[in-house]
């Protein structure tokens, strides 16, 4: 083309099945992450994480609940209210992670009676039968002749 022109160049029209599957090939090769296994190498399971914060999901009131800390095998639950503005401590006890991956377990937490029998509210229990079932712990509350099922949910996830 001499000077001022402008050129233009024709492309092939593609249908919209090849784009699909020029797109799908893009993402299905550019997919491909990094890997710390060896070909041939299986990655055992890891057992769940259950190190942090928990909030009661099954409360009646939006701030009254219970909330759990798990932390170096020590497990920490609070009678929340006020919307957080009190905590009264209900158990401290241990907690256990099956060494395998599991989705679903169960451990009998051994409570630390010295400290609970400093708060009016807490278990009067020395054991306290707990589950895990799919990033859910649960375990049985009374107070005042009433005993309810607690359900616990990790905060942040």
């Amino acid at each position: 083309p001499s000077v001022g022109q402008i050129s233009v160049t024709s492309y092939p029209q593609w249908s919209n099945i090849e784009t699909a599957f020029a797109l799908v090939f893009c993402l299905v090769g550019c997919g491909g992450g990094q890997s710390n296994s060896q070909p041939g190498e299986t990655v055992a399971p890891q057992p769940p994480d259950l190190a942090g914060t928990w909030k009661q999901t099954n409360s009646k009131s939006e701030d009254s609940y219970q909330e759990a800390v798990l932390k170096d095998g020590i497990i920490t639950i609070n009678w929340v209210s006020d919307g957080g503005d009190t905590k009264s401590l209900y158990w401290v006890g241990t907690y256990e992670v099956p060494k395998g991956a599991t989705t679903k377990f169960e451990w009998t937490s051994t409570g630390d009676t010295e400290k609970m029998s400093k708060s009016l509210l807490a278990s009067t229990d020395s054991t306290k039968d707990m589950k895990y079932d799919n990033g859910t712990i649960s375990y049985s509350a009374s107070a005042l002749g009433t005993t309810t099922t607690i359900k616990l949910e990790k905060e942040g996830e």
